[in-house]
């Protein structure tokens, strides 16, 4: 199954839920992918890495502080599920759910 669609995700912060929509679209050659989070601190476009089911993406924050993400996710049929890594503060899970 492929990785590409729109995900309804979420993840635990320190700051409280964070809800967003991962959406994925695969280059070509399958082997990475461009898109775009928008959600409850904006929007941003992204591009990252695929594994087979697995994505890895780096996203910038400018609010409420800036910050490097480093997330990782694996696709389950319509499921995400996996990591951001927020340096110094810390690592949270995400979950999805496929929309579209």
């Amino acid at each position: 199954m492929t990785v590409a669609g729109t995900y309804a995700c979420s993840t635990k912060t320190p700051m409280g839920e964070q809800n967003f929509t991962l959406a994925v679209t695969p280059a070509p050659d399958g082997n990475s992918f461009t898109g775009q989070v928008s959600g409850d601190l904006g929007s941003m476009d992204v591009a990252g890495t695929i594994d087979g089911d697995r994505l890895s993406w780096k996203m910038e924050l400018t609010k409420p502080m800036p910050v490097s993400l480093d997330c990782e996710a694996t696709v389950a049929g319509d499921t995400l599920s996996g990591e951001v890594g927020a340096g110094l503060f810390g690592t949270f899970p995400v979950t999805g759910t496929r929309t579209a």
